[in-house]
């Protein structure tokens, strides 16, 4: 197999290139990636030498470079993406142009170049809030509630939509939040143990008492590959780690591994919008391709600690500029910067 991976300088990009090179001798990779600040090439030293390996440096939006990145490769994997909540409520209008409209462009170029397998990586905030009690299997509703998860729900759309009409052989998985080595610091747990490790304060959204759902990433990237090879076209399949915790919960458990003290929780503004539980039912694709997360919870997090504290260099080349002023807006100085985000949208 010869596949295109859009955003393959990214996270989990990079994590799903670096796997599929190991597990698979016989296939060819070709990274497509604008290397936007969460686009890091470091994150690929180890592939930079693999004669099956190849970077284009190209936009989502590119019509004419997409078609020509897709020439001679049978399946694409579509991780390209803007993918901070926090980000798209104060600039929405990258998100929506990339997720929506590079979906889009991608979905045109494969399809006219007839590619045989399509999956589209999405997330499990288009299902917006899940009760209490309640883990949202496929035909969930999807009740997107900031610009990031709609603009995901909205390139789901997409993705059917052109199952439907040209029967175009693509699907679509939705993860829970992953976690594990080279993940951009501004998401909660990198965030958490990067400032843990430095005895800065942990910021916690509101009561903290939001549920989230951790997959490591190499988990995740175990169930992309199986529902490329395996998946059924134009079936959805939700890829869960199965361990529903408040954030509040996770902070703790991460500043005990690092060996540091509860003094460093630091309880600030919450963000506008912000959903307070995902927890998703994975049956079908344990059912229909045999995949179950094999990471336990409490080795993936002492693993990626010990990741964060061995890679300083890497950590450092990141945090520098764009971040920099990004964490200092909207974590050090975060109530004065959502009361001017408040006053505008007041404005408006």
């Amino acid at each position: 197999m010869r596949m295109l991976v859009t955003g393959g300088a990214g996270f989990i990009g990079s994590n799903f290139i670096r796997y599929v090179l190991r597990a698979r001798e016989d296939c060819e990779i070709v990274n497509y990636d604008k290397l936007t600040y969460a686009g890091n090439l470091a994150n690929l030293e180890s592939a930079a030498g693999d004669r099956r390996y190849s970077f284009v440096r190209g936009d989502i939006c590119d019509a004419a470079l997409l078609e020509r990145a897709i020439q001679r490769c049978d399946a694409v994997v579509h991780f390209a993406a803007e993918s901070h909540v926090d980000r798209s409520i104060y600039e929405p209008a990258p998100v929506i142009q990339t997720n929506v409209n590079g979906t889009f462009a991608l979905l045109e170029a494969a399809r006219r170049l007839s590619v045989s397998r399509f999956v589209h990586v999405s997330t499990d905030e288009v299902y917006g809030d899940i009760p209490a009690g309640v883990f949202a299997d496929e035909c969930f509703p999807l009740l997107p509630n900031s610009p990031y998860s709609a603009s995901k729900a909205s390139a789901d759309l997409l993705v059917r939509s052109y199952v439907r009409t040209y029967g175009f052989p693509a699907m679509i998985t939705r993860s829970s939040n992953n976690y594990g080595p080279f993940q951009f610091p501004e998401k909660f747990l990198p965030l958490m143990i990067t400032n843990a490790l430095d005895d800065k304060a942990l910021p916690i959204y509101g009561d903290g008492k939001q549920e989230r759902d951790w997959l490591h990433v190499e988990d995740n990237c175990r169930g992309i590959l199986a529902v490329l090879e395996r998946g059924r076209a134009g079936e959805v399949y939700n890829i869960g780690g199965l361990d529903v915790i408040e954030n509040i919960d996770m902070a703790r458990r991460l500043l005990r591994l690092a060996g540091r003290n509860e003094t460093l929780l630091s309880f600030v503004k919450d963000r506008p919008g912000h959903d307070r539980r995902y927890a998703l039912n994975c049956a079908k694709i344990a059912n229909e391709l045999g995949w179950r997360p094999e990471v336990p919870l409490e080795a993936g997090l002492s693993d990626t600690i010990d990741w964060y504290k061995n890679n300083k260099s890497w950590l450092n080349s990141v945090r520098a500029g764009e971040y920099r002023q990004y964490y200092e807006k909207y974590y050090e100085k975060r109530d004065s910067s959502l009361q001017a985000f408040a006053a505008l949208s007041t404005r408006q």
